[in-house]
C-alpha cells in the first residue's frame, strides 16, 4: 500500500464507486478513476497510475456486465468476438501511441463528440428502442471492425472516453437500445481491460493493496449503475450519456487549449 493518508484513501474509494457508476450506465468512468489516482498518487510512475486503473476498472466493468447479461438481452457471442477485436486494436494503437501527437487528435475527437452530442439532442428517438428489423452481415462486420478494431486502438492511443464511444457505435451500427448497448460495451470492456492489465501486471506496474480496496467500491458502484440502468431505461442513459460527453468534451478542450 502506497504512504497515502486515511483522507485521501477514502477520497479514492469514492471516486472509484462513482466511477464505477458512471461506467456501468454509459462508458466514461475513467474520466473520473484515473485524474482521482494522479492526485492521490503524485509521485507514482504514469505507468503504475495507469495500471492500478485498470486493476480497479476491470473489477466494476466485470461487474455491471454479469447484472447487464442476466436482464439484458445481451449477445455474449458477439460482444466477446468485437471485444477481441478491440484488444488487437488497443494493442496497436499502444504501440504507435508514442509516435504520433495526441494534441493534433484533440479537435477532430472534440468534433465527433460535439456531432454525437447533437444527434443526441436533436433526434431524441436514438437509442430509445431497438429496431425490429434484423441486423446484416455487414453491419456486424462493421461493428467489429469500427467498435472492436478502430475504438480498441483508440483506447490504446488516448483513451478517455472509450466505454461512451462504445456504447454510441454498438447503438448506431447495431441498432440497439441504449441499455443493450452499454450491457454490450461492458463485456467489451472487459476484454481490453483484460489485456491492458496483463502487461502492466507483467511489467509489475500494479499497486495491488490500493486496487483491490478500490475494487470493491467500483464493483458497487458499477452493479448500482447497472441495476439504475436496467430499472430506468434508455431515457436515464440518454440523459448520462450528454453529461458524460460535454464532460469528455471540456476535458479534452482544457489539455488542448487549458
Amino acid at each position: 500500500m502506497p504512504d497515502i493518508s486515511t483522507t485521501m484513501t477514502i477520497v479514492l474509494c469514492v471516486a472509484a464507486a462513482a466511477a464505477g457508476w458512471i461506467d456501468a450506465v454509459v462508458g466514461g468512468g475513467g474520466l473520473l478513476l484515473l485524474p482521482a489516482l494522479l492526485i492521490g498518487l503524485p509521485n507514482a510512475h504514469p505507468a503504475t497510475v495507469l495500471g492500478t486503473n485498470k486493476a480497479v476498472a476491470i473489477v466494476g466493468t466485470a461487474g455491471a456486465a454479469v447484472t447487464y447479461a442476466r436482464k439484458a438481452p445481451v449477445d455474449v457471442k458477439l460482444a466477446v468476438r468485437i471485444g477481441l477485436a478491440a484488444l488487437a486494436g488497443s494493442m496497436g494503437g499502444a504501440a504507435l501511441a508514442g509516435g504520433i501527437s495526441k494534441d493534433a487528435l484533440r479537435p477532430l475527437i472534440m468534433g465527433v463528440l460535439v456531432v454525437v452530442a447533437g444527434i443526441v439532442i436533436f433526434k431524441p428517438g436514438f437509442g430509445t428502442a431497438p429496431s425490429t428489423a434484423p441486423v446484416s452481415r455487414q453491419r456486424v462486420l462493421l461493428a467489429i471492425g469500427l467498435a472492436g478494431l478502430g475504438i480498441g486502438f483508440y483506447d490504446g492511443l488516448i483513451g478517455p472516453g472509450t466505454g461512451t464511444f462504445l456504447v454510441l457505435a454498438l447503438t448506431a451500427l447495431l441498432h440497439l437500445d441504449l441499455v443493450t448497448a452499454s450491457a454490450t460495451a461492458k463485456i467489451v470492456n472487459c476484454c481490453t481491460n483484460a489485456g491492458a492489465l496483463a502487461m502492466f501486471a507483467y511489467q509489475g506496474m500494479v499497486l495491488w493493496r490500493l486496487a483491490a480496496l478500490m475494487a470493491v467500491f467500483n464493483l458497487a458502484g458499477g452493479m448500482i449503475g447497472a441495476r439504475m440502468a436496467l430499472k430506468k431505461g434508455s431515457g436515464f442513459v440518454r440523459a448520462v450519456l450528454l453529461t458524460v460527453v460535454s464532460a469528455l468534451v471540456l476535458k479534452l478542450g482544457f489539455e488542448q487549449w487549458g
